[in-house]
């Protein structure tokens, strides 16, 4: 290894071995995700048992169902900011600490007010967790192990909705009742705290970027937790390198078509992405000859394992056809899976497989998202369009279960195929946005402008 090499801590994790503890940070960045997916989804499968205790009509349950999507976009600028000034460890426990008393307090409420505000607060810290854990799972890998490392780690998101799913539906909704749901994820949100502190140490890249006055000493101690041989000193910060600005992903003509186009195309998809997500189990227990919640909430499980595998398939499907064919194509099916959600089926078996194909597309299209964000977005800027692009998708998130709930007040109950048609069609403008987006290479364009400044052209 250089003496460059030596002395820069992340490219000392980049080229080494990955070790057991930095498999156990994964592995337990993967569990975060996952509880997070859980205690989004958690609402949901207590929806029928709210509604039918407090005789919440679905307007106001959509207001509910939304709450904690409100508070992720809140979260991911007042928690998730927390990361890069305090620290991603102490984020990631204070996360915990407010999502364990959100969902605490939620199973204690006595209203639909008292739980939203709840629900509203367990949101603010999933959605600082979520920026937590995605920088640690990137930070604490090796360059060969990362993109492997991401892409499970991604998937732990649905994950926790299939076990979260199956422990509703198969003991918590049958041995007791809507409430148990939220005191379960309470429990196991306040049982990853002592595991985080013992077991994950804050990332080198932090201290790197933050230069501590003992930032050597704690960079080593880093390491040495990574099984990694200790730097003497850091390089010199490069004072000449472009800072990450809002206004360079609004205001530079390459990046702004591609920052509005992803920002926008991805607020419209989630509208259709949570629809099925939130208001899946309510409207199966409703729905001719209606099922208990138990049985409902399974079909929120398999909406979820359709998700993981959807993602997953992308991912192979990129490999060959890049980003943008595959991501349309799923795009354009998943307004086609969301509709026929609407149809209506007589059997459990028959809603499970709509919710399946609903959601293997419409989580297939997130991926690719995901990978047009890394794409197009230049280094310098990534963080910050990226954490626009997301910022302006919660309001098409916690925007679709209100839509919904007043779509089927508007026309009526019964109208299911109608109100799917019309929450499908935010996947088709995002089809038709993801069709306009140039597809550059951010990194590659960045190099090209600073190559041409040099020559003088």
């Amino acid at each position: 290894m250089t003496d460059s090499a030596a002395r820069d801590p992340q490219r000392v994790l980049d080229e080494s071995p990955m070790n057991w503890r930095q498999y156990v940070v994964v592995a337990l960045m993967v569990a975060l995700n996952a509880l997070d997916g859980f205690d989004v989804l958690s609402s949901a499968f207590a929806s029928p048992g709210i509604s039918k205790e407090w005789g919440v009509p679905r307007e106001a349950l959509g207001v509910m169902l939304s709450a904690e999507l409100v508070g992720m976009g809140f979260g991911s600028v007042l928690l998730g900011g927390l990361a890069d000034t305090r620290g991603r460890k102490p984020t990631m426990l204070a996360c915990l600490v407010v999502m364990a008393i959100g969902m605490y307090f939620a199973h204690a409420s006595s209203g639909v007010t008292e739980l939203s505000i709840w629900r509203f607060i367990t949101g603010l810290g999933i959605g600082g967790m979520l920026t937590a854990t995605n920088a640690v799972t990137a930070e604490s890998t090796s360059k060969a192990g990362r993109n492997i490392s991401m892409a499970i780690y991604v998937i732990g998101y649905p994950l926790g909705g299939v076990i979260g799913g199956l422990a509703a539906s198969q003991w918590l909704l049958i041995d007791y009742d809507w409430r148990a749901v939220f005191l379960f994820g309470a429990v196991v949100t306040a049982a990853m705290i002592p595991l985080v502190m013992l077991l994950v140490p804050e990332t080198p890249a932090f201290y790197s970027a933050t230069r501590p006055a003992d930032a050597v000493t704690r960079i080593n101690r880093s390491l040495a937790a990574f099984g990694k041989p200790p730097i003497s000193a850091l390089p010199a910060l490069d004072l000449s390198a472009p800072r990450p600005r809002l206004t360079d992903i609004l205001s530079n003509p390459r990046l702004r078509p591609v920052t509005l186009l992803l920002a926008f195309g991805y607020m419209f998809h989630t509208i259709t992405f949570y629809y099925i997500l939130k208001w899946a189990v309510k409207i199966v227990s409703d729905y001719p000859p209606g099922y208990a919640p138990p049985m409902a909430a399974s079909v929120l499980t398999w909406a979820n394992i359709g998700g993981a595998l959807g993602g997953l398939t992308l991912g192979f499907l990129m490999r060959r056809w890049a980003i943008k064919g595959p991501t349309v194509a799923m795009l354009a099916m998943a307004v086609v899976g969301v509709t026929a959600f609407g149809l209506g089926y007589g059997s459990l078996g028959a809603w499970r497989a709509a919710a399946f194909g609903a959601m293997f597309f419409g989580n297939g299209a997130i991926v690719g998202f995901y990978s047009a964000f890394a794409l197009g977005f230049p280094a310098f800027a990534r963080a910050t369009g990226t954490g626009f692009v997301l910022g302006v998708g919660r309001f098409g998130a916690a925007g679709s279960p209100i839509i919904a709930g007043y779509l089927f007040k508007v026309f009526g109950n019964d109208q299911l195929l109608l109100v799917s048609f019309c929450m499908a069609l935010g996947s088709f403008a995002a089809l038709l946005l993801f069709l306009l987006l140039p597809m550059r290479d951010g990194d590659a364009e960045v190099a090209d402008a600073l190559e041409a400044k040099q020559a003088g052209v």
